[in-house]
Formats: structure tokens, sequence, C-alpha cells
């Protein structure tokens, strides 16, 4: 009787541990790529469909009101179809949700584009209730941390480069369609400009939608693992026996507020840049890199954070500096737009060399990223941490908090009609002096 040997059959299970890692680090590039393109679509669509400050950050809205909608019944789905099937739903979704822009962007109704955002964010609500967890015990505990620093880092990297390409594509010569123009146009010829304009939505996304269907396909038919977890079993401790609801614990709901928060700041740091650039008196073409400064910013704060956490820095600590600088940082930023300065950088990489726009202003609010880079790292294990048997439900609360991202840019958005772009952007302050107050102290609050 033959055996396999023992180095093959490792080999074997390390190959399928770095192919799993593989896959799920996909999917953690597709979260960043479709998420971070609304920084694009905002401006975008603010021109196409003729909206307002207010009207057009609906796009966040739209997108990320969908994780409070979908964060518990993503977890009902994924219980009767299982982890890898849930993928691979996640993604059909998302496909059909991208190809409801064609419709949209024919007849220009600004609610077919919400409802096809909102169903990517379905799409991604269902994928993301998946693939965290499921990355989480794809490998030993002990390792889990540095497998998802390396999801973040996939995330945020999608994020720097999704912009760019979908801002190449759909912002290219769009300086010319201010009010005053499309103004000087009389009815038919305004809405053959603007049907054109809108036109430029529909290859990026037929593009997105094939892509992926076909993910989905490869997906459901890979030898990827599907794991289990009915069968873990969650110790309670005698300090819970006496808790009868999810809410007496202040620690997690707390965190509930710090994430939305959190959120509602980071996602006002991308999404607004580009609107706040035009402000500020530069060019479509240049502003559309200023939500990739956003984000790389981020990828950087990550990579200080996988360095210095825990071995240099307590994550408390860290969090409460992080809330520290992003106040600091909004100050400075409207500091500057009181004495404006504008220039330009030049990367040169071998023989290829790219001209970027500097603001100081926009600079300052690129910085955002930095400071919120460690945020949700952060605050998530700080806010479960002591739940026992109520982890699960705890967490499921904490995906709902991603609905600050949907709500904090229409606040922003208000604000900007009525004061201005910069002057919005002191929404931030309090929100950022909430969550030093939890890094502080709020996460070791225990009753009420």
């Amino acid at each position: 009787m033959t055996q396999t040997p023992k180095n093959a059959s490792l080999n074997s299970g390390k190959s399928q541990y770095i192919f799993s890692i593989f896959i799920i680090g996909i999917f953690f590039f597709i979260f960043g790529f479709v998420t971070w393109l609304n920084s694009v679509l905002i401006p975008f669509l603010k021109v196409a469909c003729e909206k307002n400050n207010f009207e057009s950050y609906f796009v966040a809205f739209a997108f990320y009101i969908s994780y409070f909608v979908m964060a518990i019944p993503s977890s009902f789905v994924l219980r009767k179809v299982g982890f890898k099937n849930g993928m691979s739903l996640g993604l059909i979704v998302m496909a059909l949700g991208s190809i409801l822009f064609i419709p949209a962007a024919y007849t220009r109704m600004y609610g077919l584009f919400l409802t096809g955002l909102f169903i990517q964010g379905t799409g991604l609500a269902i994928l993301q209730t998946a693939t965290n967890p499921y990355v989480t015990i794809l490998g030993p505990i002990e390792s889990a941390a540095k497998r998802i620093s390396i999801m973040g880092i996939c995330n945020k990297t999608a994020g720097v480069i999704s912009p760019l390409i979908l801002g190449a594509i759909v912002l290219a010569g769009m300086d010319k369609f201010d009010r005053q123009y499309l103004a000087s146009l009389d009815e038919i010829n305004r809405n053959l400009t603007l049907n054109a304009l809108a036109g430029r939505i529909i290859m990026p996304y037929v593009i997105m939608a094939v892509i992926l269907f076909l993910l989905a396909v490869l997906l459901r038919y890979s030898n990827l693992p599907d794991i289990n977890t009915d069968a873990e079993e969650v110790e309670d401790t005698a300090s819970h026996h006496n808790k009868t609801s999810i809410f007496q614990f202040p620690q997690l709901v707390l965190g509930v507020l710090a994430i939305f928060l959190y959120v509602g700041v980071e996602v006002i740091a991308v999404d607004t840049i580009i609107n706040f650039g035009k402000s500020q008196g530069i060019g479509f073409v240049q502003a559309k890199y200023f939500a990739s400064y956003t984000l790389a910013a981020m990828v950087i704060g990550y990579i200080i954070g996988i360095i210095t956490i825990p071995k240099y820095l307590k994550q408390e600590f860290v969090l409460a500096a992080s809330a520290l600088f992003g106040i600091i940082f909004v100050i400075c930023a409207l500091l500057a737009t009181k004495a404006p300065y504008q220039s330009s950088l030049l990367v040169s990489i071998g023989n290829f060399s790219l001209t970027l726009p500097f603001d100081l202003s926009v600079f300052f609010i690129a910085l955002l990223g930095l400071a919120n880079a460690i945020m949700w790292p952060a605050i998530w294990p700080l806010a479960i941490d002591g739940l026992g048997k109520f982890t699960k439900i705890g967490s499921s609360l904490l995906i709902m908090g991603i609905a600050g991202g949907a709500l904090l840019p229409l606040a922003y958005g208000r604000l900007a009609d009525v004061f201005g772009q910069a002057q919005a952007y002191w929404i931030a302050v309090p929100c950022y002096a909430y969550i030093l107050y939890y890094a502080v102290r709020g996460h070791k609050i225990r009753k009420w």
C-alpha cells in the first residue's frame, strides 16, 4: 500500500493556503476598486445629471446604506449557501448593479444610477460578510492579524488605482461643462451634450460586469475550500451570565458610534476631495488625482500600523493619536484656504514621468487618509472585546455602523451648499473628537 509522503502533504496544504490567500486578496482588491470609484462618480454625476452638492452625495448614501440594510440578512444568506457560494453570489449581485448603469446612462435617470449603486453595495455587503471572517479562520489564529493586514493593503492599493482609471475615462475635458456653458445652450443641445457625457460611463461598467460574472463562475468551480462554522462553540464566561442583551455592553454601543463616525469622515476625505479641488480653482483633469492621494496616504498609514502595533505602540494609543491628527489636518486645511498655495510635483520612474498638481489645502485633506488608516483595525477589537457569546451579533452591529458613509457625506453636501466646500469640513472635527474620547475613555467602560 502506497503512502503519501509527509512532505508532499505539507506542501499540498501550503499550496492550498497560498492559493486561498491569493483568491481572497483578489476579493479585497475588488472591494477597494469598486468602493472608491464613488470619488469620481460624485463629481461626474453632479454634472451629467445636473445636481447640487447635497444631491450629488446621494451616490455615497445609496452605496453605503446597503451595508446597514444587508449586514444581518447577509449572515442568514451565508448560513444557507456557505462561504464559497456566498462569495459567488455577492459577485453576481455586484455585476447586476453594474449592468444597471447602462439604462441609467442612456436615460440620465439619477434614481437608476443610485439603484445600481445600492445593488452593488448589497453584493459587496454579502461578499464582505463572507470574506472578513473567512480570512480570519482560513489559517492559524496567531497569524490572523498578518492576513488581515495583507488584505487591507490589497483594498487600499485598489482604491489608489480605481479613481485614476475611471477619472481618465469620464472626467477628461469636463472642465468646460460648467453652469455658464450649459446655460448658454438651448434645451436640445444641452440634452445632447449631457447625454454624450453620461454615455462615457457605459463601457467601464460593462467591462466591470463581465469581469465580475467571470470571477463568480471561476470561484464557483475553483477548489477554494469551504469552511463550516456551524460547529463552532463560543464559550460564555461567568461575567456574562446576567447579560441578556447586546446593548448591555457599553464598549460595543460606543464602538458602533465610533465606527459610524470613522467611516463617515473616511468617505468624506476621499469622495469630496475632487470637488473640493475644483472649488480651489483646479480643473477636473488635475483634480482626478486627489482621491488617489488620500488613499495612498491610507496605504502608508496601514503599513505604519503593521510595523508598530502592538510591538511598539498600543492600538488605543494609535487610535487616539490618529483622531488628534485628524483634527489638526482639518484645521490646517481650512487655514490653508485663506493663504492658498498651488504648485506641481514631478514624479519620474525610469523613462516615465508624471506632473501631479499640488495644493496645500488639498494636501491636508489628503493627509486625513493617514489619520483614518488605523481607525477600523483599532476600533473593531476594542469594541468586541469581552462580548463572549454576543460576539457575532456585535460584529453585525459594527458592520451596520458603515452607514456613517451614507449619512455624513450628505450632511457635508448640505453644508457645502450653504457655507462652501471648505467650511463644510468642520463637520469632521466633532467626529474625530468623539473617536479621541473612545480611544482614551469610551472603550474602557463596562457598565452603564
